[in-house]
């Protein structure tokens, strides 16, 4: 294993690779003071800590970024992690650096009701931190890369948990900036700890074929080089298997085994100039016979993210398709490192282009700032994380939008007063309802009337795109105050009606406090209004005045059974305790000592359930649900004598395990969607499994961790509130 030291020249002399003219003397300085400063302290491998920034700065190195980049990834955990301070690392390598280092450092954690908030306002920061600097985000998606990488020796909970953030948040940002390569990896090391069984699977699929597939690319490659070179085209070409998470996303995304993903390979070929891809494309499409509809052309049309290449599927003489991707070297370099490959490290962040570059940073930020937290998660993984559709003005100017955008979106996108003043859409020279979703190449046309009454309600549930809500939102928020509050305090009524709360509980002055505090609402008409322009949702709302409303029935039950505990006390000394024995697990089982206790796979009951026992032979006591199918009152007749009182003692542990079924019409984001409710109630994902049928639902298999029955029925809520979620229930593990 390489030594501090040796690990650190191997850094310079990356450095020096691409910038002979960087500081050095502040780039050892950095290190040798994080080594300071770092100490003693150790990993979780056994490594001194210091070998972790290290690794960061080696990574931001082979994105070619500027003296500073490498200071700032030295010294990113100095000031979290150490005695170190901001003004200390500013007087020693400038403002920049110690501002950098700053936003890199982890985000303090803010008093929110719920993880999806807190989320939120990460997010938010991390968003601020990009549109300053974007030297904040590439340093911390390597820092996140390496902690991805020696994620082995962290507990299968942090595992898992780090593992679902960094493809929910840090892959897709990776994805928005261009850097492939890195998302790439994120993907493969996160879908190692999400679902461990897929992903050897696949890693054992591709290595019993790696001979085979060897011989295929091989074979390909030499075709494609030999007819370039016959044609006078400079070229370099070489073959990958496509990684496993994308061979993943092919299995589970179309049922499919891995015996049946075909598309397995794809081959770069990288030339000179633009010209010579379009004549590569050509002799490609000579050798093999291309597939219909797989052909684009991301060199006239780029990604918003700034990627090129020209895609192509072939198939050759084995009928084994293949994608072909063909590019110039330049533009390799930005589909590899995204935004870092354009990096210029005499002039910083101050380019020409940087009002441009980072525009998107802005307009989400804009679009954002009356939301709350649920529609901002969803809306930032629409506009940043989500495929774009290229569409055209009759002038023939692109727009890019999220994919399954309508024309509302387009209009929005052009200006606010072109949408709220919109009363129908052309689309390729035909009329089209508001709802039509756009596709690649349509030209699209709006339709305005100064006599146009607004945008209507409806339009919020069809717009795809956060800036479009926004601009809705905007307008309903200032023309329609008196219509907001009566329609608001519609909805809100009708579901504290849907969930049997009567008005009377809602203005009770404490539950008031408790409840608009936190949303920075000052009264129930404000509550009302956002409510009814679409700023806050009813069922928000509703769930809670539920909290607030349970926690002090709680507590008035509390303060009953503890007197009826008082006035029990006496009778309860006179009686002889039944003999009980407490297990590890939290049972008490009445009349048995020293005895095993396990749960029952058929109902996974967890702390709040009702239950009872059932004596096995030769494995202790079986503890079921007393609504499972095997423990009705037929099956306790059958075996009388081996059915036992359990109940739960003060003891339960900190998780149960327990399974469900969720029955969904099939739809994009559904796994988000999914993924996202759970996540937001705080509980461990042990396993996740989906399949589709042919009459267009989706049915997943989820096992959870739950602490007890109030945090299961949370998760329950969550998921039913879910659009196209059908039904939940909970089945055997």
């Amino acid at each position: 294993m390489a030594t501090v030291e040796e690990r650190y020249q191997h850094l310079e002399r990356t450095i020096r690779g691409y910038n002979i003219s960087a500081d050095f003397k502040k780039i050892r300085e950095a290190f040798e003071y994080a080594e300071a400063h770092h100490g003693s302290q150790m990993r979780r491998d056994g490594t001194p800590y210091i070998t972790h920034p290290l690794n960061v700065a080696q990574i931001v190195a082979e994105m070619r970024l500027d003296s500073e980049s490498i200071q700032a990834a030295l010294l990113h955990d100095c000031i979290e992690d150490t005695d170190s301070t901001y003004e200390d690392i500013a007087k020693r390598f400038g403002t920049t650096v110690a501002d950098i280092v700053e936003g890199v450092t982890k985000l303090t954690r803010v008093h929110c009701t719920t993880m999806e908030e807190e989320q939120m306002e990460n997010l938010r920061k991390m968003l601020f931190a990009m549109s300053r600097d974007i030297r904040v985000v590439l340093i911390k998606i390597a820092d996140r890369l390496h902690n991805m990488r020696t994620m082995e020796y962290q507990t299968p909970e942090k595992q898992r948990k780090k593992a679902f953030e960094t493809m929910e948040i840090y892959a897709p940002i990776a994805h928005r900036l261009g850097m492939q390569k890195v998302k790439w990896e994120l993907e493969d090391l996160s879908l190692k700890y999400l679902d461990p069984v897929g992903y050897d699977e696949i890693i054992a699929a591709l290595d019993a074929k790696s001979h085979e597939y060897t011989q295929f690319m091989d074979r390909i490659q030499g075709e494609i080089v030999n007819r370039l070179n016959e044609l006078e085209i400079s070229n370099t070409v070489y073959g990958r298997v496509k990684h496993p998470y994308s061979i993943y996303r092919k299995m589970y995304g179309q049922d499919k085994t891995f015996d049946q993903v075909y598309d397995l390979f794809a081959f770069r070929v990288l030339v000179n100039t633009v010209a010579d891809c379009y004549n590569v494309l050509g002799a490609i499409h000579d050798l093999y016979k291309p597939v219909l509809g797989r052909f684009k052309d991301y060199i006239a049309m780029p990604k918003p993210n700034m990627y090129q290449s020209l895609h192509t599927t072939v198939i050759g003489d084995e009928g084994i398709p293949f994608e072909v991707q063909i590019r110039t070297f330049e533009m390799h370099a930005v589909a590899e490192y995204g935004v870092a490959a354009h990096w210029k490290y005499k002039q910083g962040i101050e380019s020409d282009d940087k009002e441009s570059s980072y525009e998107w940073i802005r307009k989400l930020l804009e679009n954002q700032e009356d939301a709350d937290a649920e529609d901002f998660i969803h809306s930032l993984k629409v506009d940043m994380f989500d495929d774009e559709v290229f569409v055209f003005t009759p002038r023939g100017d692109v727009t890019n939008l999220p994919a399954g955008a309508t024309p509302i979106d387009f209009a929005y996108s052009i200006h606010s007063a072109i949408g709220n003043s919109m009363t129908g859409a052309k689309v390729n020279g035909r009329m089209v309802g508001f709802d039509y979703v756009l596709h690649n190449g349509d030209i699209v046309e709006i339709l305005t009337s100064k006599s146009a009454k607004g945008p209507s309600r409806d339009w919020m549930n069809i717009a795809k795109s956060s800036e479009a809500r926004s601009k809705i939102r905007q307008w309903f928020k200032k023309e329609r105050r008196d219509e907001n509050i009566a329609n608001g305090r519609a909805a809100f009524e009708s579901e504290l009606k849907h969930a049997g709360i009567p008005m009377s509980a809602v203005v009770v002055p404490e539950i008031l406090e408790k409840v608009l505090k936190p949303t920075s609402f000052n009264a129930l008409d404000e509550m009302y209004a956002a409510i009814g322009y679409g700023g806050y949702t009813a069922q928000k709302a509703v769930h809670r005045f539920q909290v607030e409303i349970a926690a002090m029935q709680k507590a008035e039950k509390a303060a009953k059974a503890e007197a009826e505990k008082a006035a029990r006390a006496a009778e309860k000394a006179q009686k002889p305790e039944p003999k009980r024995t407490r297990s590890e697990k939290g049972i008490i089982v009445e009349g048995l000592s020293n005895c095993l206790v396990k749960f029952a796979k058929c109902c996974t009951p967890v702390p709040g359930d009702e239950i009872i026992g059932f004596i096995t032979r030769g494995y202790g006591v079986s503890v079921h649900r007393k609504d499972c199918p095997n423990a009705s009152l037929e099956h306790q007749m059958e075996e009388p004598g081996r059915w036992i009182t359990v109940s739960w003692g003060e003891d339960t542990n900190l998780s149960y395990s327990t399974a469900l079924e969720v029955v969904c019409k099939d739809r994009n984001n559904l796994l988000v969607d999914i993924s996202t409710a759970i996540s937001v109630c705080k509980v461990g994902v042990a396993n996740m499994n989906v399949r589709t049928t042919s009459d267009g639902f989706a049915i997943f298999y989820v096992t959870i961790n739950v602490a007890d029955k109030a945090q299961l029925d949370a998760v329950l809520t969550k998921l039913h509130n879910i659009t196209d979620v059908i039904k939940v229930t909970r089945t055997a593990s």
